[in-house]
C-alpha cells in the first residue's frame, strides 16, 4: 500500500453547534476534527468499524496534547493531518494538524495510541498484516521533517 506524507483528511466544515459564547469553536471540537481525521487515516492501515466489531480490537488514546494556535470560526473549512512519528508492537505515537483551507495552522495535536483489547480491555499486540501496514506509513512518513511541537510539556516560566 503506498502512503502520503503526511496523510490527509478530507476537508470538514465548522459545524454551527461547535460556536461557543466566545463566538469562535469550543476546544473540544478541535479534539473532534482530530479524531475524525485520525479514523480516515486509520482506514489505511486496516482499522475499521469491521475491524473492531469481528476482531474486537481498536486503538484507545492514552495521552494527547494539543496547542491551539488560531481560532476557528462557523463556516471554516479544515484539514486534518496525521503523521505517523514512531511505533512498537502495540503503540502509535501520532502528530496531526488541523489546517484552515487557506493554509495556516489552526491546532496541533500529538498523541500516543494503544493497541486495545476490548475484552479486557487491555493492551494487545498489534496484528501482523496490520503492523506490516504501519511499517509502511512510517516510511513514507520518515522522510518529513520531525514537527517542532512534538514533545512539548505544560509549565510556567518564571522570571
Amino acid at each position: 500500500m503506498t502512503h502520503t506524507a503526511p496523510f490527509v483528511a478530507p476537508a470538514a466544515s465548522i459545524e454551527p453547534a461547535w460556536i461557543d459564547y466566545n463566538g469562535h469553536m469550543n476546544m473540544a471540537y478541535y479534539n473532534v476534527l482530530f479524531d475524525r481525521g485520525a479514523d480516515s487515516a486509520f482506514e489505511t492501515i486496516g482499522l475499521s468499524e469491521a475491524y473492531v466489531k469481528q476482531a474486537g480490537f481498536s486503538f484507545f488514546v492514552a495521552e494527547v496534547h494539543v496547542c491551539y494556535l488560531r481560532e476557528l470560526h462557523l463556516g471554516d473549512q479544515v484539514k486534518a493531518s496525521f503523521q505517523l512519528i514512531d511505533h512498537d508492537q502495540k503503540r502509535l505515537h501520532v502528530y496531526q494538524e488541523l489546517r484552515h483551507i487557506d493554509g495556516w495552522v489552526a491546532a496541533t495535536s500529538e498523541t500516543l495510541y494503544l493497541h486495545i483489547d476490548a475484552s479486557g480491555p487491555k493492551v494487545a499486540p498489534i496484528p501482523d498484516e496490520m503492523a506490516k501496514a504501519i511499517r509502511s506509513m512510517q516510511l513514507a512518513h520518515a522522510s518529513l521533517d520531525r514537527p517542532q511541537r512534538i514533545g512539548r510539556s505544560i509549565k510556567i516560566k518564571h522570571g
